[in-house]
């Protein structure tokens, strides 16, 4: 199979020290373009970057939130999400579970006495 042997240009957008719309630089194959405000070229290179940021923040602050969501009890194997919202309903939070006895948990539905002594044991084996 044969490469083709096409060319990628490259485009670089410095903002510059004040970093205001209108003012960047792009850089383009080592050379430095100072293009008008008004340029079409530089519009549309404002939008494409402003896009990318507005993606990338987007998915940012996706992956946050899901951590954010995220259980340490949902570590335990065994433990969804229904699990989880059960243990936390009935001890008022993730203090109240890892605080309780294994008799304790065994009292929330759907937990076994296995699975209760698995959460007892996760959370105070040091």
């Amino acid at each position: 199979m044969t490469r083709l042997q096409l060319p990628i240009p490259l485009l670089g957008v410095a903002k510059g020290v004040t970093r205001k719309p209108g003012l960047e630089t792009l850089i383009y194959q080592d050379q430095e373009l100072n293009p008008e405000d008004a340029d079409a070229a530089l519009l549309l290179i404002q939008q494409i970057r402003d896009e990318a940021h507005r993606f990338a923040i987007t998915g940012h602050r996706q992956r946050r939130q899901k951590a954010r969501n995220r259980s340490v009890l949902e570590d335990i194997p065994g433990i969804g999400s229904k699990r989880r919202s059960a243990l936390l309903k009935f001890f008022g939070g993730r203090e109240g579970v890892s605080g309780a006895t294994i008799e304790e948990l065994k009292k929330v539905e759907g937990i076994s006495l296995k699975l209760a002594q698995q959460i007892h044991e996760y959370f105070h084996n040091d």
